[in-house]
């Protein structure tokens, strides 16, 4: 997200319903996108204009066309302001179809023209009872996953736990060391940490999205420490604060509502971390281990594709030709990164010019989009 607000709205959306993007031809106007419960939705500068305001829960394909003269965003978002399903830089003339899986409830459509500060809303309504999916390989994936998801969770705690340590008897190289592979298991698992409110900011806000009057925790309060004052001095309550939140994920995880579309959505949610926040640097502005979080968000993406590629090669095995090519690439890049086979071993952020992150950039794009239309392809 371009802004802190956005940023932080981002980290609070939820798994219980979510969209994958699915870029159409431009300027379509056939009815070529799936299923009964399609809703054009017409944006514009001053337009954010649905087909229909009353849904049924299941599976909605929201079909939208930016008309306007600005590059446009759509979000669904829940009364508390959390993220349902998003796209962002909808160009003009541009149709594109964000498939979200919604349960009974209110929810506001927002579509933001150029980043515009509010936007413009329009009330959603959703009723009824999803139907479940009937394929009992989407019931074993699930269970893999929330296992995943819980393993990667308390691998962060444990190594969380060693760096407080480190942190109480003052020995800065030692914290150093754990910290970028404490943050592993999180980064690999971060869109279902997203899905419990206040969580997330609380344990990896960035200080360039603190805003006023905001108290900063987290991992990134002591890279700062760690890095740019090389001192443990009073960051003892900090590490304490970040054990004690990583607690409170691992024992949230086990409840959390996740569905095989927000799976797939979550795969493609890592990969934009890597393509519009991690490839700036600006997550690991001072310990520079931003290649350490890129992989393991890389690494969730493809544990989510692993496990929902049964049912992927039997509804569209081209999609799985594109995204196995896409995963290929993006390896072979990180790869040349490396110091070792270790999951930090990464060479410091600093070793990539402009020319580099935009390379890094585009092959991580190039798989994000195939990897959008993974949901889509799991509901088919």
């Amino acid at each position: 997200m371009s802004s802190s607000l956005l940023h932080r709205a981002r980290r609070l959306g939820a798994l219980t319903a979510v969209a994958v993007v699915v870029p159409l031809a431009a300027c379509s106007g056939g009815d070529d996108a799936a299923g009964s419960g399609e809703v054009t939705v017409t944006a514009t500068e001053a337009e954010c204009t649905p087909s229909a305001t009353d849904i049924d829960a299941g599976v909605t394909h929201f079909r939208v066309t930016n008309k306007g003269k600005q590059s446009t965003e759509l979000y669904v978002l829940r009364p508390d302001g959390s993220i349902v399903a998003e796209r962002e830089n909808i160009a003009p003339g541009i149709v594109v179809q964000v498939t979200a899986e919604l349960t009974a409830g209110e929810y506001t459509l927002r579509c933001r023209a150029n980043d515009s500060s509010d936007g413009i809303t329009t009330a959603l309504k959703v009723k009824g009872q999803a139907t479940a999916q009937g394929d009992p390989r989407l019931t074993t994936a699930l269970a893999s996953y929330r296992t995943y998801v819980e393993q990667q969770s308390r691998a962060s705690l444990a190594l969380a736990g060693q760096l407080r340590d480190a942190v109480k008897a003052g020995d800065v190289a030692k914290a150093r060391s754990l910290y970028a592979p404490s943050r592993v298991g999180w980064e690999s698992v971060e869109p279902v940490a997203e899905s419990f409110g206040d969580l997330d900011p609380r344990v990896d806000l960035r200080e360039a999205d603190l805003e006023g009057g905001q108290t900063w925790t987290g991992w990134h309060v002591l890279e700062k420490a760690l890095w740019q004052g090389d001192t443990t001095e009073g960051m003892a309550p900090v590490a304490d604060r970040l054990v004690a939140d990583l607690e409170e994920l691992v024992a949230r995880v086990r409840k959390a509502q996740i569905t095989p579309t927000s799976m797939a959505n979550g795969a493609k949610e890592l990969l934009d971390e890597v393509a519009t926040g991690k490839i700036t640097g600006e997550e690991e502005a001072f310990s520079h281990t931003d290649f350490v979080d890129m992989q393991a968000n890389v690494d969730g993406a493809r544990k989510v594709y692993t496990l929902l590629l049964p049912i992927v090669k039997d509804k569209d095995p081209s999609l799985v030709t594109r995204i196995d090519a896409g995963f290929a690439r993006v390896d072979a890049a990180l790869k040349t990164l490396r110091t070792g086979s270790g999951p930090a071993d990464f060479k410091p952020y600093s070793v990539l010019d402009d020319a580099g992150r935009k390379t890094l950039a585009d092959d991580v794009n190039a798989l994000a989009e195939p990897l959008s239309g993974l949901a889509g392809a799991v509901v088919k």
